[in-house]
């Protein structure tokens, strides 16, 4: 090719081992049907066997004419090389060229770049800083949304009435529709697991404290967190980082207006004062799935089936029920407000922030249930 060839290199001061110099010629645009970067890798031929890392220098300076796609074609380039343990000379491409190609260094997943090199204990440790990472991120978050509630309490700074109850609307009554779906099919799944063991032994009314005690302590307030995580939560990701695409939360800053005030508070307070309305109507709909497999599936009597649940419940067991389905509610804003807020400005960046605010509220969900399950064994509750 008469626009790329590859001459021998003096040593660079300090060093006993030349390398290679990459000359490029002439235009390299896209009008210029441009090779690959596999391609010029076959004209330049298999890298010198050197007791230390090959050194390659790229040179542009005879290039009369380049776009983008020539920045293109050098950073995939420069990333191969790279990989196969070369080092390389940038000096020698013009001031802008080199520019673009260390901004595109920097965007690269450092996985990405280093994963040939180092392999699984490389990874491991990237992984591990990054879950060090969006723990700091999340408590950061934390303490700012406490201090905005702080300021909203003390009457500085708060959100418009009208915002709240549209959010409220949204996570609230939207959702009745998919929760009791989910609710019936879960009490009606529950009741008949339970009367499978119980009708060995005569004892069918005892579904009603099964289906109870379950839905109301701990699976209404389960499946209403999964729920929501997955609508309002995917929701609030989306939002917010669409809004950081357009430059929107920009612009609130630009104008004097804290976005966790504005943004961010209204839709967790949302939350949480519609998840425990939410957790109470699960648990209602789970019951009343038990007492129809009572009494169509084993003909008892719905009276008795009623009667049983109201003895076997207690306010303490309402009350286990309203806290956890808050806290859910809690992780759930946290999670989608959290993602949305640290989305990036690509349209690829708002999925992937839905899809992570999901991940992550499902994932805070399971782990509290663990805990306050645990807490409240061991308190006697």
């Amino acid at each position: 090719m008469e626009r790329f060839h590859v001459i021998p290199a003096a040593a660079p001061p300090g060093s006993a081992e030349p390398g290679q110099r990459w000359v490029f010629q002439g235009s390299w645009c896209l009008k210029d049907r441009l090779p690959s970067a596999a391609e010029l890798l076959t004209l330049a031929g298999p890298l010198p066997s050197l007791a230390k890392p090959p050194r390659i220098t790229l040179d542009a300076s005879a290039v009369s004419a380049w776009d983008s796609a020539f920045a293109m074609l050098l950073n995939r380039l420069s990333l191969q090389l790279q990989a196969q343990g070369a080092q390389l000379d940038l000096s020698a491409l013009p001031q802008g060229l080199r520019r673009l190609l260390e901004l595109a260094q920097q965007g690269q997943p450092p996985e990405a770049q280093s994963q040939g090199q180092f392999g699984w204990l490389h990874s491991l440790g990237l992984a591990t800083l990054n879950l060090w990472g969006d723990l700091q991120a999340f408590a950061r978050f934390v303490g700012e949304l406490l201090l905005a509630g702080l300021q909203c309490l003390r009457g500085r700074g708060a959100f418009r009435a009208r915002d709240f109850w549209a959010v409220v609307e949204q996570v609230g009554p939207q959702a009745l529709g998919i929760v009791s779906l989910i609710s019936f099919l879960v009490g009606l799944i529950l009741a008949y697991m339970g009367a499978a063991q119980l009708a060995m032994f005569g004892a069918q009314i005892y579904i009603a404290d099964l289906v109870g005690i379950g839905m109301v302590r701990e699976i209404g307030a389960l499946m209403t967190g999964i729920v929501i995580a997955g609508r309002s939560g995917a929701a609030f990701a989306a939002q917010l980082g669409t809004m950081q695409v357009n430059e929107e939360i920009d612009a609130y800053r630009t104008a004097g207006l804290a976005p966790m005030q504005f943004l961010v508070l209204p839709r967790v307070l949302a939350l949480l004062c519609m998840t425990p309305l939410l957790t109470i109507y699960s648990s209602v709909m789970g019951i009343l799935a038990g007492a129809l497999v009572v009494v169509l599936v084993f003909g008892l009597d719905a009276t008795a089936y009623f009667h049983q649940t109201l003895e076997v419940l207690t306010l303490t067991d309402f009350w286990v029920g309203l806290l956890k389905g808050g806290v859910y509610g809690a992780m759930v804003g946290l999670s989608g407000c959290l993602r949305g807020m640290q989305c990036g400005r690509s349209a690829q960046a708002v999925g992937e922030a839905a899809t992570s605010a999901v991940v992550t509220g499902i994932l805070l969900i399971v782990v509290t249930a663990s805990m306050l399950t645990i807490m409240f064994y061991k308190l006697g509750i």
